[in-house]
């Protein structure tokens, strides 16, 4: 059957005019405790089978010192989903700019249109990804703890320090980076060793790709929030470390194929089935041992990125 002109269907016409936000409304839109109920939420949505994710996509430019990665998905009962590109590019202080770069895209989850582009520059990112830290951290936090510890001096380790720090209530901030001088701006510089020997909660951000802390440094009852190793081939813990501690994994799945417990799982020396999800772990907290070693295991997920944005976007749609 043919379709005369007036059949057509009009893929010129727009039914809302699509938005920019620029960061700096963005920035002014973020409600931090309203974000991190959304994310923790969000979290519990993914457990409950409330959440779809589509698989990620990881670009490398390793000339560059650089990777991008797309995220999206969408929580049941949201009216939009989400589309994320977010990339790092470690070489940017030299140029003049931030580390982080990219966009969030706002779709109408009836209609697929596109709603707005959050022109975030990977601010976003980063601070779900703090958030989240948060998140971790009191989840798996051993009881009188006082010293944090932060493996790097980027965005991310001076994000988590602060967050951390502020939510957790404690007292000191023992930091190591491959700078010494930019260690000493976040907190105490001091070397692993040292840092794993005095801190009760370690956190890494960096983008290594082969370990940096050592099994024989972590003391029992040490709690780690691994961050750095989002992608394939990416690492900052000692493989052996797994053996002797509780892993939690924001997806057990994707943290077993490119987050800090792969390579453990890929030497045999855990399973999956010893990954905990986060999203349980936020639904129904467990009671950890004063003297076990816990891991957080957070790769990144498409759920924080829906619930940050969607808290963000709730405010901006009103405006």
């Amino acid at each position: 059957m043919q379709l005369n002109d007036a059949d057509e269907p009009d893929n010129d016409r727009v039914g809302h005019a699509m938005r920019v936000i620029s960061r700096n409304a963005i920035e002014a839109a973020l409600d931090e405790g309203e974000a991190m109920a959304a994310i923790a939420a969000a979290f519990r949505a993914l457990v409950e089978d409330r959440a779809q994710m589509i698989a990620i996509g990881h670009l490398a430019f390793e000339a560059f010192g650089g990777d991008c990665h797309v995220k999206g998905g969408h929580i049941a009962g949201d009216d939009v989903f989400v589309v994320k590109v977010a990339s790092g590019f470690y070489g940017n202080a030299a140029r003049g700019l931030p580390s982080s770069q990219g966009f969030v895209a706002v779709m109408n989850a009836q209609t697929g249109e596109t709603l707005a582009i959050l022109n975030d520059g990977g601010w976003l990112t980063d601070r779900r990804t703090a958030l989240t830290g948060v998140l971790a951290a009191k989840a798996i936090s051993r009881r009188g703890s006082k010293v944090l510890g932060v493996v790097g001096s980027g965005t991310q380790a001076r994000l988590q320090a602060e967050h951390i720090r502020r939510h957790l209530q404690l007292d000191e901030v023992l930091v190591w980076a491959r700078d010494p001088q930019k260690a000493a701006t976040l907190g105490e510089a001091v070397s692993l060793p040292v840092l794993c020997a005095r801190a009760d909660m370690i956190v890494t951000t960096t983008p290594s790709t082969q370990a940096l802390i050592d099994d024989a440094w972590v003391r029992p009852g040490t709690r780690i929030i691994a961050v750095g190793a989002d992608a394939p081939g990416k690492q900052e813990l000692d493989p052996a470390l797994f053996a002797r501690s509780t892993v939690v994994a924001d997806l057990p799945e994707q943290c077993a194929d490119h987050g800090e417990s792969a390579h453990a799982v890929r030497a045999g020396i855990i399973s999956l089935d010893r990954l905990l999800s986060l999203g349980a772990v936020l639904s129904a907290p467990p009671v950890f041992a004063d003297d076990e070693i816990v891991i957080a295991d957070l790769t990144g997920l498409a759920v924080q990125d829906i619930a940050i944005t969607q808290s963000v976007w709730n405010r901006l749609k009103l405006q």
